[in-house]
């Protein structure tokens, strides 16, 4: 049973982080922001594959002023992403963000923070306060050293500096996110953070690289925190298309026991037995059930001997053989079916699965 770090809930919108609220699934779009169009359907997109909460990136007046729009066209809570330039957090929050995700340190002083701060305080806006293993300040930097594994310090300084500049000027509604490319210098980051500070913390490896490589550099952070009870939101952040992000996301949280979202699907590795296009029809049912919502179990299997058998706790299968395949359910025949109609007629058999 996995005990959670208590924190303190804040709302992004009407979504509300932290306590006991249940971990949420976020992701970034990868658009020019000022194209709201092409913004506003990659964010549907991420929506039917379950994300909850949708960063975009705000580079200059005109995407500010194109959140207006963008939100109005959206379901999901919006949260800019602001480098250095204050005016663009405040023009962000004017034209209908809902959060930003800021560095305090380098929001370009004091005057510039308050007025970020006022904006956020008039219109109901929740701040991340996002720290990088690469935009640590240089002070801290000659005090602790680049962060590592066993010296995550100046992550965990850099955070808490910039929590004390918010709440100095009377601001408490903040998340927390210190990444780095590393997955245990983010562990340990995290580990040493949740004992400073009970704010939400928004847990992701960044730079984790591509789809293989993104997925187990995440899968190792975030799930090693995730069972210690640490962690309010996630980012699995992939160098690929953001709704790739989500079947992983949700496969972490899945196999923890703590959130499960759509068809859980188990496969065989294929091995001699095999004689179907296993990889092929794999795929093809990965990409099916990624906007299915019941939660039921998938087996895909290549061998019609120990298919079904090895699948037995399964809702509902296929399993490949010589031209013929089967579909199974709770490990029993439901029906024969010749290999070229085998993955259609599974997929309506899973629709109604779905639907009921």
């Amino acid at each position: 049973m996995i005990e959670r770090h208590v924190t303190r809930i804040i709302h992004v919108g009407p979504l509300p982080i932290g306590g006991d609220s249940p971990i949420i699934v976020q992701s970034m779009t990868n658009t020019d922001t000022r194209d709201v169009d092409a913004t506003v359907s990659q964010i549907q997109a991420l929506a039917a594959a379950g994300c909850e909460l949708v960063r975009v990136a705000v580079l200059d007046m005109a995407a500010a002023e194109s959140l207006r729009a963008i939100r109005d066209r959206i379901a999901l809570p919006l949260v800019a992403d602001i480098h250095f330039d204050s005016r663009l957090a405040v023009a962000a929050m004017e034209h209908g963000a809902q959060g930003v995700r800021i560095n305090p340190g380098n929001i370009g002083g004091r005057d510039k923070l308050r007025r970020v701060v006022d904006a956020a305080k008039s219109h109901g806006v929740a701040i991340r306060v996002g720290v990088n293993s690469g935009s640590i300040e240089k002070d801290l930097l000659r005090r602790h050293g680049f962060p590592t594994p066993e010296k995550p310090h100046a992550l965990v300084e850099s955070a808490m500096r910039n929590i004390g500049l918010l709440e100095e000027m009377g601001f408490c509604t903040i998340k927390v996110s210190i990444k780095a490319s590393d997955p245990m210098t983010t562990v340990s980051g995290y580990r040493a953070l949740s004992r400073r500070t009970d704010y939400p913390l928004h847990l992701g490896v960044t730079e984790a690289g591509g789809l293989v490589a993104g997925t187990v550099k995440s899968s190792v952070a975030l799930g090693i925190l995730l069972h210690e009870g640490i962690g309010d939101t996630l980012r699995v952040s992939l160098t690929a298309d953001p709704v790739e992000e989500m079947p992983v996301a949700y496969g972490i949280l899945r196999a923890l026991g703590i959130r499960s979202r759509g068809p859980e699907i188990v496969s065989c590795p294929t091995c001699g037995r095999t004689r179907i296009d296993l990889f092929t029809l794999s795929r093809e049912v990965e990409r099916a059930v990624a906007t299915m919502k019941s939660n039921i179990k998938v087996a895909v299997m290549g061998c019609v001997v120990n298919g079904p058998g090895e699948a037995r706790e399964a809702d509902i299968g296929l399993a490949g053989g010589n031209s013929v395949g089967i579909i199974f359910k709770k490990g029993k025949i439901f029906r024969k079916v010749a290999e070229d109609e085998l993955l259609a007629v599974f997929l309506e058999e899973l629709k109604k699965m779905d639907q009921s």
